[in-house]
Protein backbone atom coordinates (compact mmCIF):
# COMPACT_ATOMS: atom_id res chain seq x y z
CA UNK A 1 0.00 0.00 0.00
CA UNK A 2 2.78 2.40 0.97
CA UNK A 3 5.49 0.87 -1.23
CA UNK A 4 7.74 3.31 -3.04
CA UNK A 5 5.98 3.00 -6.39
CA UNK A 6 2.45 3.56 -5.08
CA UNK A 7 3.09 5.82 -2.07
CA UNK A 8 2.09 9.02 -3.86
CA UNK A 9 -1.17 7.61 -5.24
CA UNK A 10 -2.10 6.17 -1.83
CA UNK A 11 -1.58 9.59 -0.28
CA UNK A 12 -3.82 11.11 -2.98
CA UNK A 13 -6.63 8.78 -1.88
CA UNK A 14 -6.12 9.66 1.80
CA UNK A 15 -6.01 13.40 1.05
CA UNK A 16 -9.22 13.14 -0.98
CA UNK A 17 -11.01 11.57 2.01
CA UNK A 18 -9.44 14.16 4.34
CA UNK A 19 -10.81 16.95 2.13
CA UNK A 20 -14.31 15.47 2.33
CA UNK A 21 -13.89 15.14 6.11
CA UNK A 22 -12.96 18.81 6.50
CA UNK A 23 -16.10 19.63 4.51
CA UNK A 24 -18.14 17.36 6.80
CA UNK A 25 -16.89 19.25 9.87
CA UNK A 26 -17.85 22.57 8.27
CA UNK A 27 -21.33 21.37 7.24
CA UNK A 28 -21.95 19.83 10.69
CA UNK A 29 -21.54 23.33 12.21
CA UNK A 30 -24.33 24.82 10.08
CA UNK A 31 -27.16 25.70 12.54
CA UNK A 32 -29.82 23.61 10.77
CA UNK A 33 -27.59 20.53 10.59
CA UNK A 34 -26.51 21.10 14.19
CA UNK A 35 -30.16 21.26 15.31
CA UNK A 36 -30.61 17.73 13.93
CA UNK A 37 -27.60 16.57 16.00
CA UNK A 38 -25.94 15.23 12.86
CA UNK A 39 -22.31 14.65 13.80
CA UNK A 40 -19.46 15.03 11.28
CA UNK A 41 -19.45 11.20 11.04
CA UNK A 42 -22.99 11.17 9.67
CA UNK A 43 -22.35 14.12 7.34
CA UNK A 44 -19.17 12.39 6.16
CA UNK A 45 -20.88 9.18 5.09
CA UNK A 46 -23.56 11.20 3.28
CA UNK A 47 -20.87 13.14 1.38
CA UNK A 48 -19.13 9.86 0.56
CA UNK A 49 -22.36 8.37 -0.76
CA UNK A 50 -23.06 11.46 -2.87
CA UNK A 51 -19.57 11.11 -4.33
CA UNK A 52 -20.08 7.35 -4.94
CA UNK A 53 -23.20 8.05 -6.98
CA UNK A 54 -21.79 10.92 -9.03
CA UNK A 55 -18.04 11.23 -9.63
CA UNK A 56 -16.67 7.91 -8.30
CA UNK A 57 -16.31 6.49 -11.82
CA UNK A 58 -13.73 9.18 -12.56
CA UNK A 59 -11.55 8.24 -9.58
CA UNK A 60 -8.14 6.83 -10.60
CA UNK A 61 -7.93 3.18 -9.51
CA UNK A 62 -4.46 3.88 -8.12
CA UNK A 63 -6.08 6.08 -5.43
CA UNK A 64 -8.28 3.25 -4.12
CA UNK A 65 -5.61 1.84 -1.69
CA UNK A 66 -5.62 5.22 0.08
CA UNK A 67 -9.38 5.02 0.55
CA UNK A 68 -9.07 1.42 1.82
CA UNK A 69 -6.41 2.62 4.29
CA UNK A 70 -9.00 5.01 5.75
CA UNK A 71 -11.57 2.21 6.18
CA UNK A 72 -9.12 -0.05 8.00
CA UNK A 73 -6.05 1.44 9.72
CA UNK A 74 -7.49 4.89 10.40
CA UNK A 75 -10.77 3.31 11.53
CA UNK A 76 -9.03 1.07 14.08
CA UNK A 77 -6.94 3.96 15.43
CA UNK A 78 -10.09 6.07 15.74
CA UNK A 79 -11.88 3.39 17.79
CA UNK A 80 -8.89 3.13 20.15
CA UNK A 81 -8.77 6.91 20.68
CA UNK A 82 -12.53 6.87 21.33
CA UNK A 83 -11.58 5.54 24.77
CA UNK A 84 -10.37 9.01 25.77
CA UNK A 85 -14.03 10.06 26.03
CA UNK A 86 -14.66 7.56 28.83
CA UNK A 87 -13.54 6.86 32.40
CA UNK A 88 -14.36 4.13 34.90
CA UNK A 89 -15.63 6.75 37.38
CA UNK A 90 -18.57 7.38 35.03
CA UNK A 91 -19.88 3.92 35.87
CA UNK A 92 -19.88 4.73 39.60
CA UNK A 93 -21.86 7.95 39.01
CA UNK A 94 -25.03 6.16 37.85
CA UNK A 95 -24.48 2.87 39.66
CA UNK A 96 -25.79 -0.66 39.25
CA UNK A 97 -29.22 0.08 37.67
CA UNK A 98 -27.69 1.66 34.55
CA UNK A 99 -25.15 -1.17 34.16
CA UNK A 100 -27.83 -3.87 34.45
CA UNK A 101 -30.27 -2.20 32.05
CA UNK A 102 -27.48 -1.47 29.55
CA UNK A 103 -26.30 -5.09 29.66
CA UNK A 104 -29.80 -6.45 29.03
CA UNK A 105 -30.44 -3.95 26.23
CA UNK A 106 -27.14 -4.66 24.46
CA UNK A 107 -27.38 -8.47 24.70
CA UNK A 108 -31.11 -8.52 24.00
CA UNK A 109 -30.89 -6.26 20.94
CA UNK A 110 -28.13 -8.31 19.33
CA UNK A 111 -29.83 -11.67 19.93
CA UNK A 112 -33.26 -10.38 18.88
CA UNK A 113 -31.69 -8.83 15.77
CA UNK A 114 -30.02 -12.11 14.79
CA UNK A 115 -33.30 -13.99 15.27
CA UNK A 116 -35.36 -11.46 13.33
CA UNK A 117 -32.73 -11.44 10.59
CA UNK A 118 -33.24 -15.17 10.12
CA UNK A 119 -37.02 -14.76 10.01
CA UNK A 120 -36.69 -11.99 7.42
CA UNK A 121 -34.14 -14.11 5.48
CA UNK A 122 -31.77 -11.18 5.64
CA UNK A 123 -28.07 -11.42 4.88
CA UNK A 124 -26.30 -12.47 8.13
CA UNK A 125 -23.65 -9.75 7.96
CA UNK A 126 -26.20 -6.97 7.44
CA UNK A 127 -28.39 -8.30 10.26
CA UNK A 128 -25.46 -8.47 12.68
CA UNK A 129 -24.14 -5.02 11.73
CA UNK A 130 -27.60 -3.44 12.07
CA UNK A 131 -28.18 -5.16 15.43
CA UNK A 132 -24.78 -4.07 16.76
CA UNK A 133 -25.38 -0.45 15.75
CA UNK A 134 -28.80 -0.41 17.43
CA UNK A 135 -27.49 -2.19 20.53
CA UNK A 136 -24.41 -0.17 21.45
CA UNK A 137 -23.48 3.23 20.08
CA UNK A 138 -24.75 3.66 16.55
CA UNK A 139 -22.26 4.48 13.84
CA UNK A 140 -19.18 3.98 16.05
CA UNK A 141 -20.34 0.44 16.94
CA UNK A 142 -20.97 -0.38 13.28
CA UNK A 143 -17.48 0.87 12.45
CA UNK A 144 -15.99 -1.19 15.26
CA UNK A 145 -17.78 -4.35 14.15
CA UNK A 146 -16.82 -3.96 10.48
CA UNK A 147 -13.23 -5.33 10.82
CA UNK A 148 -14.50 -8.29 12.87
CA UNK A 149 -17.44 -9.24 10.64
CA UNK A 150 -15.44 -8.44 7.47
CA UNK A 151 -18.42 -7.42 5.40
CA UNK A 152 -18.60 -5.26 2.29
CA UNK A 153 -18.51 -1.48 2.67
CA UNK A 154 -22.06 -0.94 1.42
CA UNK A 155 -23.43 -3.21 4.16
CA UNK A 156 -21.73 -1.01 6.72
CA UNK A 157 -23.28 2.07 5.13
CA UNK A 158 -26.74 0.48 5.16
CA UNK A 159 -26.40 -0.37 8.87
CA UNK A 160 -25.27 3.19 9.62
CA UNK A 161 -28.20 4.67 7.69
CA UNK A 162 -30.71 2.66 9.77
CA UNK A 163 -29.09 3.94 12.96
CA UNK A 164 -29.24 7.53 11.74
CA UNK A 165 -32.91 7.33 10.74
CA UNK A 166 -34.31 5.74 13.90
CA UNK A 167 -31.90 7.46 16.28
CA UNK A 168 -32.93 10.85 14.90
CA UNK A 169 -36.63 9.95 15.24
CA UNK A 170 -36.04 9.02 18.90
CA UNK A 171 -34.17 12.24 19.60
CA UNK A 172 -37.36 14.18 18.80
CA UNK A 173 -39.84 11.54 20.05
CA UNK A 174 -38.50 11.10 23.61
CA UNK A 175 -38.85 14.79 24.62
CA UNK A 176 -42.38 14.78 23.14
CA UNK A 177 -43.25 11.65 25.18
CA UNK A 178 -41.74 13.28 28.27
CA UNK A 179 -43.71 16.53 27.85
CA UNK A 180 -46.91 14.58 27.16
CA UNK A 181 -46.55 12.68 30.44
CA UNK A 182 -46.05 9.32 28.74
CA UNK A 183 -42.91 8.72 30.84
CA UNK A 184 -44.57 9.71 34.12
CA UNK A 185 -44.23 6.11 35.34
CA UNK A 186 -40.46 6.67 35.61
CA UNK A 187 -38.50 8.76 38.08
CA UNK A 188 -36.11 11.42 36.74
CA UNK A 189 -33.23 8.95 37.09
CA UNK A 190 -35.40 6.34 35.38
CA UNK A 191 -35.99 8.68 32.43
CA UNK A 192 -32.22 9.26 32.24
CA UNK A 193 -31.44 5.53 32.24
CA UNK A 194 -34.22 4.83 29.73
CA UNK A 195 -32.90 7.53 27.38
CA UNK A 196 -29.25 6.55 27.69
CA UNK A 197 -29.87 2.82 27.31
CA UNK A 198 -32.16 2.93 24.26
CA UNK A 199 -31.14 5.82 21.98
CA UNK A 200 -28.67 4.97 19.22
CA UNK A 201 -25.97 7.68 19.07
CA UNK A 202 -24.27 9.62 21.87
CA UNK A 203 -25.35 12.79 20.03
CA UNK A 204 -28.97 11.58 20.05
CA UNK A 205 -28.85 11.02 23.82
CA UNK A 206 -27.28 14.43 24.40
CA UNK A 207 -29.90 16.09 22.17
CA UNK A 208 -32.88 14.35 23.79
CA UNK A 209 -31.52 14.81 27.32
CA UNK A 210 -30.95 18.52 26.76
CA UNK A 211 -34.47 18.94 25.34
CA UNK A 212 -36.02 17.31 28.43
CA UNK A 213 -33.71 18.91 30.99
CA UNK A 214 -31.81 21.91 29.50
CA UNK A 215 -30.01 22.87 32.74
CA UNK A 216 -29.67 19.31 34.14
CA UNK A 217 -31.49 20.49 37.28
CA UNK A 218 -33.67 17.37 37.23
CA UNK A 219 -30.70 15.04 36.82
CA UNK A 220 -31.76 13.71 33.43
CA UNK A 221 -29.32 15.09 30.83
CA UNK A 222 -26.07 14.21 32.66
CA UNK A 223 -26.96 10.68 33.86
CA UNK A 224 -28.50 9.89 30.45
CA UNK A 225 -25.18 10.63 28.73
CA UNK A 226 -23.23 8.63 31.32
CA UNK A 227 -25.61 5.67 30.89
CA UNK A 228 -24.96 5.90 27.17
CA UNK A 229 -21.20 5.94 27.74
CA UNK A 230 -21.47 2.71 29.75
CA UNK A 231 -23.10 1.16 26.67
CA UNK A 232 -20.17 2.43 24.60
CA UNK A 233 -17.75 0.68 26.99
CA UNK A 234 -19.49 -2.59 26.20
CA UNK A 235 -18.30 -2.35 22.59
CA UNK A 236 -14.95 -4.01 23.39
CA UNK A 237 -16.25 -7.20 25.09
CA UNK A 238 -18.98 -7.51 22.44
CA UNK A 239 -16.37 -7.40 19.65
CA UNK A 240 -14.22 -10.05 21.37
CA UNK A 241 -17.23 -12.37 21.87
CA UNK A 242 -18.35 -11.69 18.29
CA UNK A 243 -14.90 -12.61 16.99
CA UNK A 244 -14.95 -15.95 18.83
CA UNK A 245 -18.52 -16.68 17.73
CA UNK A 246 -17.77 -16.02 14.06
CA UNK A 247 -14.64 -18.20 14.01
CA UNK A 248 -15.16 -21.19 11.74
CA UNK A 249 -18.11 -19.63 9.96
CA UNK A 250 -18.30 -20.66 6.32
CA UNK A 251 -17.98 -17.88 3.75
CA UNK A 252 -17.45 -17.91 0.00
CA UNK A 253 -14.49 -16.38 -1.81
CA UNK A 254 -14.53 -14.68 -5.22
CA UNK A 255 -14.40 -18.08 -6.96
CA UNK A 256 -17.39 -19.41 -5.03
CA UNK A 257 -15.28 -21.76 -2.90
CA UNK A 258 -16.11 -22.29 0.77
CA UNK A 259 -13.62 -20.63 3.10
CA UNK A 260 -13.72 -21.00 6.89
CA UNK A 261 -13.36 -17.78 8.84
CA UNK A 262 -10.39 -17.62 11.19
CA UNK A 263 -10.53 -16.07 14.64
CA UNK A 264 -10.07 -12.33 14.16
CA UNK A 265 -8.74 -10.93 17.41
CA UNK A 266 -9.86 -7.29 17.55
CA UNK A 267 -6.69 -5.93 19.12
CA UNK A 268 -8.00 -2.41 18.72
CA UNK A 269 -10.79 -3.35 21.19
CA UNK A 270 -8.16 -4.13 23.83
CA UNK A 271 -6.50 -0.83 22.95
CA UNK A 272 -9.88 0.84 23.51
CA UNK A 273 -10.12 -0.71 27.02
CA UNK A 274 -6.50 0.24 27.74
CA UNK A 275 -7.15 3.87 26.83
CA UNK A 276 -10.22 3.97 29.11
CA UNK A 277 -8.05 2.73 32.01
CA UNK A 278 -5.32 5.25 31.13
CA UNK A 279 -7.88 8.05 30.95
CA UNK A 280 -9.27 7.04 34.34
CA UNK A 281 -5.76 7.18 35.81
CA UNK A 282 -5.14 10.60 34.23
CA UNK A 283 -8.41 11.89 35.68
CA UNK A 284 -7.31 10.74 39.14
CA UNK A 285 -3.79 12.12 38.66
CA UNK A 286 -5.00 15.54 37.51
CA UNK A 287 -7.85 15.73 40.00
CA UNK A 288 -10.24 16.43 37.13
CA UNK A 289 -13.96 16.41 37.93
CA UNK A 290 -15.05 15.36 34.43
CA UNK A 291 -13.49 13.89 31.29
CA UNK A 292 -13.52 17.33 29.67
CA UNK A 293 -11.24 18.69 32.43
CA UNK A 294 -8.40 16.27 31.65
CA UNK A 295 -5.56 18.14 29.87
CA UNK A 296 -5.55 17.79 26.05
CA UNK A 297 -8.75 15.71 26.18
CA UNK A 298 -10.60 18.14 23.91
CA UNK A 299 -7.80 18.09 21.33
CA UNK A 300 -7.61 14.28 21.30
CA UNK A 301 -11.41 14.04 20.98
CA UNK A 302 -11.33 16.42 18.01
CA UNK A 303 -8.58 14.39 16.28
CA UNK A 304 -10.46 11.16 17.00
CA UNK A 305 -13.72 12.54 15.58
CA UNK A 306 -11.84 13.58 12.43
CA UNK A 307 -10.33 10.09 12.04
CA UNK A 308 -13.72 8.41 12.46
CA UNK A 309 -15.20 10.90 9.98
CA UNK A 310 -12.52 9.90 7.46
CA UNK A 311 -13.43 6.22 7.98
CA UNK A 312 -17.15 6.92 7.55
CA UNK A 313 -16.56 9.03 4.44
CA UNK A 314 -14.37 6.34 2.89
CA UNK A 315 -17.05 3.71 3.56
CA UNK A 316 -19.62 6.01 1.95
CA UNK A 317 -17.58 6.23 -1.25
CA UNK A 318 -18.17 2.49 -1.74
CA UNK A 319 -21.95 2.74 -1.39
CA UNK A 320 -23.97 3.24 -4.55
CA UNK A 321 -27.74 3.48 -4.86
CA UNK A 322 -27.68 0.14 -6.72
CA UNK A 323 -26.34 -1.58 -3.61
CA UNK A 324 -29.17 -0.13 -1.53
CA UNK A 325 -31.63 -1.46 -4.11
CA UNK A 326 -30.02 -4.90 -3.91
CA UNK A 327 -30.40 -4.91 -0.12
CA UNK A 328 -34.07 -3.94 -0.41
CA UNK A 329 -36.30 -2.92 2.49
CA UNK A 330 -35.39 -5.80 4.82
CA UNK A 331 -32.56 -4.03 6.71
CA UNK A 332 -34.91 -1.14 7.47
CA UNK A 333 -37.68 -3.53 8.56
CA UNK A 334 -35.21 -5.17 10.93
CA UNK A 335 -34.07 -1.79 12.27
CA UNK A 336 -37.71 -0.76 12.78
CA UNK A 337 -38.52 -3.92 14.75
CA UNK A 338 -35.42 -3.41 16.89
CA UNK A 339 -36.53 0.19 17.38
CA UNK A 340 -39.90 -1.02 18.75
CA UNK A 341 -38.01 -3.31 21.14
CA UNK A 342 -35.80 -0.45 22.34
CA UNK A 343 -38.67 1.99 22.88
CA UNK A 344 -41.22 -0.41 24.44
CA UNK A 345 -38.94 -3.08 25.91
CA UNK A 346 -36.53 -0.47 27.26
CA UNK A 347 -39.36 1.38 29.00
CA UNK A 348 -40.73 -1.78 30.65
CA UNK A 349 -37.28 -2.90 31.79
CA UNK A 350 -36.55 0.52 33.28
CA UNK A 351 -39.95 0.80 34.97
CA UNK A 352 -39.93 -2.61 36.67
CA UNK A 353 -36.21 -3.38 37.19
CA UNK A 354 -34.66 -0.05 38.20
CA UNK A 355 -36.70 0.46 41.43
CA UNK A 356 -35.52 -2.93 42.70
CA UNK A 357 -31.87 -2.16 41.93
CA UNK A 358 -31.65 1.28 43.54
Amino acid sequence: MFNRGNRGNTMHGILLIALFSFSAFYIAEIPFVKSLSFSPLIVGIILGMLYANSLRNHLPETWVPGIKFCTKQILRAGIVLYGFRLTLTQVAEVGLPAVVIDTIIVAGTIFIGIGLGKLLKLDKDTALMTSTGSAICGAAAVLGAEPVIKCEGHKTAIAVSTVVIFGTISMFLYPIMYRAGMLSGLSDMGVAIYTGSTLHEVAHVAGAGNAMDPTDMLGIAGPATITKMIRVMMLAPVLVIMSLALAGRKKYDADGKVVKSKITIPWFAFGFIGIICLNSFLQYLCGAETVKDIPLNGTIEYIDTFMLTMAMTALGTDTSIDKFKQAGAKPFVLAFLLYIWLVVGGYLLTKYLVPGLV
